[in-house]
Parts: C-alpha cells; structure tokens; sequence
C-alpha cells in the first residue's frame, strides 16, 4: 500500500487517508506557493527528465519535493521504489492516492530529514532526483555533499536548478563562475549539465532560465587532510579572489599561526598566483600544508 509519512529526527508518524479525507486537495488544482518557491513542471520537459535519468528496474529514488506528483508517477512505473519528500502539507496529503504501490510520500523538509531513519529500509546507494526551489538549492546541495562525505548513500543526484547556479557547479578554473562551489562540489563528485530548461518549462514560469545537473559521486579527487579546514580555506580564499595567493592566504595562515609564504612553498604553489587558478589538487595541497 502506498503510505504517506511524517518523519523527523526523532521518529516517524504515517498517516492513511482516503478519497473522502476533506483534508485532501487534488494536487491538480493546488495553487503554487511562492513561500515554498514552488514551479511544477510541465509534462513534457518531465519526459526528458525521465529520459535524461536512464533509469532501471532495480534503481530506488529519493525525489525531493513531488509537487503535484507529475514526475513522480512518470518515474514510478521505471523503478524499484520512489521515496518522495515533500514540504507542503497539502501535497503530501493528496499524493498518496495518485501514485502506484511502489511510491512512498513523506512529509517534511529535506534540509531536516534525517536520511538514517529515510533510508534505513532501502538498499543502498539511491539516486536522488528533484526540482529544488531556487532559494534553498544550494543548502540542499550541500546537504547532499556532506552525507556524501559520511558513507556510500547515494550514487548520484540529478536536481532543476538556476541556470546560474548550475553554471558555477560545472566551470573550470580560469572561468568567471569558478569558485567554493565548483571546488566543493567536484571534489566529491562529477558534474555533467544534462538539459538547458526555459521559464515556459514550468507552471508558474519562473523570471528566469533553469538547467538539469548531474552529480555523480565517488571517492574524494584528491586527499584533503581535514575536511572543515579545507572548506575553510576555499572560502576565505575565494572572498579574496583577485588578490594573489600570497595575500589572500595571510588572514587563515595568519588564524593557524602559520606563515603564508612558508605554505605555499611547502604546498608547491607559486605565491603570485590566483585563487581563482587553482585546481582541486592545488586546493587539496593548500589544504593539507596549512593543517
């Protein structure tokens, strides 16, 4: 039977309703609410997500915010299972009764769930897969990232988001978007665009264009040392981005009590560079020289 579901970090709360439940409402005429950043997706641009994904019969998904469900029950009938995490109350009230057997609606927001208790029944790695409201993309992503750090959970995730965004997760060093995102994120992961959406692809159209990304994780690229200071460093050093790496260094090698011009030596990098140049494995390098 498909079950909706209340999870939180504590415990978990199921809850059954039927056609005649007059706390439903039909997804279909549920009015998108801005406060949730919600823009469903029209069917059409949903059948290239589902061709895009290359799904199999024993995959599972976890879907972050089914909406009105239309991916959802395109997706279902290719795969093992679909568990679907969706904020508003209402939609997850009335999913339940629109999707196939193989189809789990949870209740809750994403950035709370606690993924011990969500994937404690699933066969491990899942796939993810979501259109992820613009204003908490990128809490969401890296979210992801950290569970990723944290055991072999998920083998890839594929999420809708600002072109802008998605623009700064796949550029290389040198281009104007690189930067903390791009190096946190491709050092956990690999990064492919697989589809350019335009505001007409979803209802309400948003004011501007979205992209499908792909992140398909593996092992750390390069061997860090200690994960908080690397992603320590990244940001400070990409605050000063412009600034050669000698004094952009200053402020964190100043906070370690190191001495900036001794770490890029012992790191191999030459100190007028800028941050903006560095690869993964320079950053990796830096990383460990400050520690």
């Amino acid at each position: 039977m498909t079950k909706t579901t209340t999870k939180t970090k504590s415990h978990a709360r199921r809850r059954r309703s039927g056609p005649d439940d007059p706390q439903r409402e039909r997804p279909d005429r549920h009015r998108a609410r801005k406060r949730f950043g919600q823009h469903f997706l029209e069917s059409a641009w949903v059948d290239k997500l589902v061709g895009a994904l290359q799904a199999s019969p024993t995959d599972t998904f976890i879907e972050i915010g089914p909406g009105q469900g239309a991916l959802t029950l395109a997706l279902a009938p290719h795969v093992a299972r679909v568990v679907a995490v969706e904020i508003d109350r209402d939609l997850a009230a009335a999913l339940p009764r629109r999707v196939p057997p193989n189809v789990e609606i949870v209740l809750g927001d994403f950035l709370r769930t606690d993924f011990d208790q969500l994937l404690r029944d699933l066969e491990l790695p899942v796939r993810v897969v979501g259109n992820l409201p613009y204003n908490v993309a990128s809490p969401i992503l890296f979210r992801l990232l950290h569970a990723a750090q944290h055991g072999r959970r998920f083998r890839d995730a594929t999420l809708m988001l600002q072109k802008e965004v998605a623009d700064r997760l796949c550029a290389a060093p040198g281009m104007a978007g690189y930067g903390a995102m791009a190096i946190q994120v491709g050092l956990l992961a690999d990064v492919d665009r697989l589809l350019t959406l335009p505001p007409g692809a979803f209802r309400p159209p948003p004011k501007v264009t979205s992209a499908v990304v792909q992140l398909r994780f593996r092992e750390p690229r390069a061997e860090v040392g200690d994960h908080q200071v690397f992603e320590d460093l990244v940001r400070s050093l990409f605050l000063q981005r412009r600034k050669t790496l000698a004094n952009a260094l200053r402020p964190l090698a100043d906070a370690r009590h190191k001495i900036a011009s001794q770490v890029l030596d012992l790191a191999g990098l030459d100190p007028i560079r800028r941050p903006e140049t560095l690869t993964i494995e320079d950053m990796a390098r830096l990383a460990r020289a400050v520690l």
